[in-house]
């Protein structure tokens, strides 16, 4: 699936729907990387600058899912044992919820809940699976937060698309299919083009795009992060005790991807279920 990026873009703010922009510490972060300008004291420096960032950034990188011995005591130690390109990835992770415009507050305060347990999942099984897979636990954690963040944007366009989930007790979110027949528009496409805009890896955008499939046109690191992710979603289900539909049709070519075999499921799961809840953000 190829998407006119430019011009989807320009349909999308046509029809009052907003693509959230990248805070400006994100936009200086990557350009200092790419210029090769920046160390570890100017770049804690520079991140400092926003406070909301650098509180929520502070609090991942000291939890248990990512800090390993001694927590941090500041950001520039947050910086060091992180590494540069995975504190980015944790920062874009946890700057997002705070530029998707307020809409249903019970609606979001659920959905990023849900989001964020995901996300954790997904970095726990990245983390297991890393050296058959080569995809590290912070890429597979932005993916998480990231997968669906184009619903609170059509929550926000459409308001009869927050009922839907309001509705809902095991928040079951709309098939692309139905979204695209009554808003011409889905939110896998959007969480594309945020991640695009927000300039996640491009393997982490297609996989966004393509999550409620195993793509077979698209081969290695988007394959892979998205079997990451429907198993992290399978295993959340698990936890909560609903059911996955998407899973009959994908689980068998994730586990295949991520090299697990089908009778050690369960016990996987499992010891999923216990790094979160010993582990969680």
């Amino acid at each position: 699936m190829v998407i006119d990026e430019e011009k989807t873009l320009e349909e999308l703010v046509g029809r009052g729907i907003r693509i959230p922009p990248q805070p400006d510490i994100l936009v200086e972060l990557s350009a200092r990387l790419q210029d090769g300008d920046y160390d570890a004291a100017s770049l804690a420096a520079l991140i400092s600058r926003d406070a909301a960032i650098a509180a929520m950034l502070f609090k991942v990188a000291r939890s248990p899912l990512f800090s390993r011995g001694r927590a941090p005591d500041n950001l520039e130690q947050v910086l060091v044992r992180l590494g540069l390109k995975q504190t980015i990835n944790l920062a874009r992770a946890v700057a997002l919820s705070a530029r998707i415009p307020e809409g249903s507050k019970a609606i979001l305060h659920r959905f990023w809940t849900r989001s964020r347990e995901i996300a954790q999942l997904a970095a726990l099984v990245a983390e297991d699976r890393v050296s058959v897979c080569n995809v590290f636990p912070d890429q597979a954690y932005m993916a998480g937060i990231f997968l669906e963040c184009g619903v609170p944007v059509l929550m926000q366009r459409f308001p009869d698309y927050a009922a839907g989930l309001l509705s809902s007790g095991s928040f079951d979110l709309p098939s692309v299919k139905d979204e695209d027949q009554r808003f011409n528009v889905d939110h896998c496409t959007i969480g594309y083009l945020v991640a695009r805009h927000w300039r996640l890896p491009d393997f982490v955008a297609q996989a966004i795009l393509h999550h409620y499939e195993i793509p077979r046109e698209e081969l290695g690191a988007v394959r892979t992060v998205v079997a990451i992710l429907q198993l992290a979603i399978h295993c959340h289900h698990g936890i909560n005790g609903t059911e996955n539909r998407v899973w009959y049709r994908v689980g068998a070519e994730a586990l295949n991807e991520l090299g697990l075999h089908p009778d050690g499921l369960s016990e996987f799961l499992d010891e999923i279920r216990e790094a979160f809840h010993a582990r969680g953000v």
